[in-house]
């Protein structure tokens, strides 16, 4: 069977540790053992929360749209919370590969079968692990949340990863030089030129203009960058006592 792969990071640091070379090697190891032909390609979304849905994953589109032009007969994962992290998403990108007649498979557990009216236990194993997956998310979000407000208390930043641009430093945030002069291209392309985001991403990338995280620039990216205008990005803030 012809399968294509698909990883998943949620940060720049996979949380759990669970990081991409990890994936990779499972994604491997599971085909090489099963039999089955791995494409060349391995999809992998960085930086892309399990929340999202396929067309908001560049790499899990790419994969997806592998088996609905009939390039690969399915997709495998190394574990079913890669596909997605709450069930209402993972029910719709299972949906998606069933419909084009595609199978998904994860290399903890094997294949993840389409329902079966003669086997409704089938479908509550599979919608219980999503539910399981979506109170881990939920779990380590409150547990950042926590996190960020001791250190909030304490003075320093704390709202994640500074955007594109911007650096922490000395407990606040300070401009990026490199960063700072690639978002002004950015925003010459768009208001001058009138590029569309797509566009931008592609004059970004044949300048050799890089992202915070990876190696390509997505429409969502540019999106999500210019959409501050502002001098100072809006999570800068001064910390009182």
């Amino acid at each position: 069977m012809r399968l294509v792969g698909y990883i998943r990071v949620s940060t720049e640091r996979q949380l759990d540790g669970y990081g991409l070379d990890v994936q990779e090697k499972n994604v491997r190891r599971w085909c090489r053992d099963a039999g089955h032909r791995l494409g060349r390609t391995i999809y992998r979304d960085e930086g892309r929360s399990g929340t999202l849905e396929s067309a908001d994953r560049p790499g899990l589109a790419d994969a997806l749209t592998e088996v609905e032009d009939g390039t690969a007969d399915g997709i495998i994962a190394p574990t079913l919370d890669r596909f997605a992290r709450t069930l209402i998403v993972q029910e719709a990108i299972l949906a998606q590969i069933w419909k084009h007649s595609g199978r998904a498979f994860t290399a903890d557990t094997g294949e993840v079968h389409p329902d079966d009216p003669d086997d409704p236990m089938r479908t509550a194993m599979r919608q219980m692990m999503g539910v399981f997956a979506q109170l881990e998310r939920s779990m380590i979000a409150a547990r950042l949340r926590h996190g960020r407000r001791e250190k909030a208390a304490q003075g320093g930043y704390s709202y994640g990863a500074p955007p594109y641009g911007w650096r922490a430093h000395q407990k606040e945030l300070t401009p990026e030089e490199t960063e700072q002069a690639g978002r002004a291209r950015a925003r010459q392309l768009r208001d001058e030129d009138e590029l569309s985001y797509r566009e931008i991403a592609a004059v970004l990338e044949a300048e050799e203009i890089r992202p915070k995280r990876g190696e390509r620039w997505h429409p969502e990216t540019v999106r999500r960058m210019l959409a501050n205008a502002t001098d100072h990005p809006p999570t800068l803030r001064r910390r009182t006592s």
